[in-house]
């Protein structure tokens, strides 16, 4: 009883001390990171906010650039203009009441909240018989390349993230709050349609109902909370989307590469990856069906949909964490079994995560298209592990010929 009492205490104390330790530092290095705050994404999320809660329009570039320019510091000729939906924009909002600064700090703690909160869930998600240490999983997780870039300029990745993880934890026992959940990741549709595509036709078929009320009902709460902060804001977003020039520009994924090596100005060329995922989605999921299970298959549309995405960067990577967990536990499940040619292969893998982490710290612009193989090698990792797991554990995790992706 004794050592029950004192555990809760020395979590309190290490908290505390964890906190005050990055307050100073924080303190320190305050007057770097003020000088700084334009370079971050995050001052395109207060830029937005702040219109918006004045009554302007979030997605005028003029308007944006001017407040980025008096307020942030920022010295680019060319706006950071937000450029996700509407209804992604209740996120945001009470960043518009802070100065760049303190909603940086704001949006940091958020990301390190919603950090904690989805490796919690992640571990309560993929549990097993034998429980995987959860040193192991805080390794794995923390040290995830795109979390380090999703928290080093400020992206909204790890929401998104934790809406996931989230969906998959509700989505046996609470249908209603797993939809809720899902308006986080539909902040940015794009980056996951073989996973929302998937999705659709299981709540059509299987007549999830309450599954698809919540996801309705909170959407619809999330645009009307942005028309009641600006009664135009469709239409100032799709004069946005209109005037932003996507097609003119280098998308650092492995679609926009293929583009700027082989075919330049064919901007539909990124999406060819995108077709290519469908023909394996319809291969995939749709002889599933019938027998689905968002928690153990899903991950795997989250990997797919990452690798085919038309436009993504390295932190928008962050919400495919749960696959990577995922395939951690299958791996310490299978430990015993591996040869040391899969040891090589993993510590590989391992080593290149390492790689990107060192990109990050030599400060590698994300637009300079160096990480754009990023997600073959989560992509890799994944069946990888998948295919050892089915292999060794003989537990019936997939289809046996979707093992072939891990060949």
């Amino acid at each position: 009883m004794r050592n029950n009492r004192w555990i809760p205490i020395s979590k309190l104390i290490l908290v505390i001390g964890f906190t005050a330790l990055v307050g100073f530092i924080l303190e320190i290095h305050a007057a770097d990171i003020r000088k700084t705050a334009g370079a971050r994404d995050t001052v395109a999320y207060w830029s937005a906010a702040r219109l918006l809660v004045e009554g302007h329009n979030p997605y005028d570039n003029v308007s944006v650039l001017d407040l980025e320019r008096r307020w942030a510091g920022y010295l680019d000729d060319r706006p950071l203009v937000l450029r996700t939906p509407p209804w992604s924009l209740f996120m945001i909002v009470p960043l518009g009441f802070l100065t760049p600064f303190t909603a940086w700090l704001l949006w940091m703690a958020c990301s390190l909240a919603c950090l904690v909160a989805g490796m919690k869930v992640c571990g309560a998600v993929f549990a097993s018989e034998e429980a995987t240490p959860n040193n192991l999983l805080s390794l794995v997780g923390y040290t995830f390349a795109p979390v380090a870039a999703c928290l080093t300029f400020g992206q909204m990745g790890l929401p998104l993230m934790l809406g996931l993880v989230l969906f998959l934890y509700w989505e046996k026992r609470r249908p209603f709050l797993a939809g809720s959940a899902l308006v986080l990741p539909f902040a940015k549709p794009h980056l996951l349609l073989l996973f929302w595509l998937a999705l659709l036709c299981w709540v059509t078929l299987r007549r999830q109902g309450r599954l698809l009320f919540g996801f309705g009902a909170t959407l619809g709460t999330a645009i009307a909370i942005a028309i009641a902060l600006d009664r135009h804001i469709l239409g100032h977003y799709l004069a946005m989307v209109h005037s932003a020039s996507i097609k003119k520009e280098f998308i650092p994924a492995l679609s926009g590469v293929i583009r700027l090596l082989f075919f330049h100005d064919l901007f539909w060329v990124q999406w060819v990856p995108l077709a290519m995922g469908l023909i394996w989605w319809a291969w995939f999921f749709v002889p599933q069906l019938s027998t689905w299970n968002w928690s153990v298959q899903g991950p795997a549309l989250l990997v797919i949909s990452m690798l085919v995405a038309p436009y993504s960067w390295l932190a928008d990577e962050s919400v495919l964490l749960p696959a990577i967990l995922q395939a951690t536990v299958f791996l310490y499940q299978v430990r015993s079994q591996l040869k040391t040619h899969n040891k090589v292969t993993i510590l590989g893998l391992a080593l290149l995560n390492v790689l990107l982490l060192l990109l990050l710290k030599a400060k590698v612009p994300l637009a300079s298209g160096i990480y754009f193989w990023s997600s073959l090698v989560w992509t890799f990792w994944y069946f990888h592990a998948y295919g050892l797991h089915r292999r060794y554990a003989q537990i019936p995790v997939l289809e046996a010929d979707d093992m072939k992706l891990a060949s």
